[in-house]
């Protein structure tokens, strides 16, 4: 039988002790001091993977600044915005280092796209789910698959995040400790840390872009919007249809 969640996996139950004990230490750490206690904390390779964001790029500077043994990984989906690889190449050459891609599985893909068409994710959230699957979760495995410690760029404030998830996690799926350096950040802060230290800055959040994903799944933010409404937007458009139908004010409407 498979211990994949088994709580007493003895290396989930080493990590949740060390997730523990990082996320007691993390209030009192600046996100610099944070990378360098995973890198201590972990004998094991340390993989970060950016989207080019602002957050990104931030926690892109610091291990590069800090010197860190820590791996650099994107996930090219293949339906990346152009922009993002001039932004991929800019980053490499700034810091001097290899940012390594990850692709789908062509067989994966080919099937993908024979099966729901070219743009099929548009026409339902299982089709979506689908496309993300191939795209982005299975590539995201292959990153990960011989690391210990994983870094991202995620913000409390951006979105829901699964229970128990802080600036220290234990991500029992891919079996590694989790560590996003900037999660009790603000998105203003994260822009003066950029200003401040001249971080180079996808040209797309110039533009209303509050985060970088695939070309057709990402577009500009209105004011007030909050900054997950620039993914995947024609879902929520489609959930409000659908309840403007179903309410008794709409079917009222339509039989007059």
């Amino acid at each position: 039988m498979s211990t994949r969640h088994n709580k007493k996996d003895p290396q989930l139950e080493t990590s949740r002790y060390l997730v523990a004990r990082l996320e007691a230490e993390a209030p009192s750490r600046t996100p610099q001091e944070r990378l360098k206690a995973l890198r201590a904390a972990l004998a094991g390779s340390i993989v970060f993977t950016t989207g080019f964001g602002v957050e990104e790029q931030v926690i892109t500077h610091m291990v590069a600044s800090e010197g860190l043994d820590i791996e650099f990984a994107a996930l090219d989906t293949g339906r990346l915005l152009p922009q993002t690889y001039d932004v991929w190449a800019q980053t490499e050459a700034r810091y001097g280092i290899r940012i390594r891609p990850f692709f789908p599985q062509a067989d994966a893909l080919e099937d993908l796209v024979s099966a729901q068409g070219v743009n099929g994710f548009y026409g339902s959230i299982k089709a979506r789910k689908a496309c993300c699957a191939v795209r982005i979760a299975e590539p995201l495995s292959f990153a990960l698959a011989e690391a210990e410690g994983w870094l991202t760029g995620a913000r409390a404030d951006q979105a829901a995040h699964p229970k128990g998830h802080g600036v220290f996690s234990l991500d029992e799926d891919h079996k590694l400790v989790q560590l996003s350096p900037l999660f009790d950040w603000t998105r203003a802060q994260a822009l003066a840390f950029a200003t401040a230290h001249d971080v180079w800055l996808h040209p797309l959040h110039a533009q209303g872009f509050a985060s970088i994903g695939c070309a057709p799944c990402t577009r500009a933010i209105s004011t007030g919007e909050p900054e997950r409404a620039g993914h995947w937007w024609w879902e929520d458009e489609a959930a409000q249809r659908s309840d403007r139908e179903a309410s008794p004010g709409a079917s009222h409407s339509r039989s007059n």
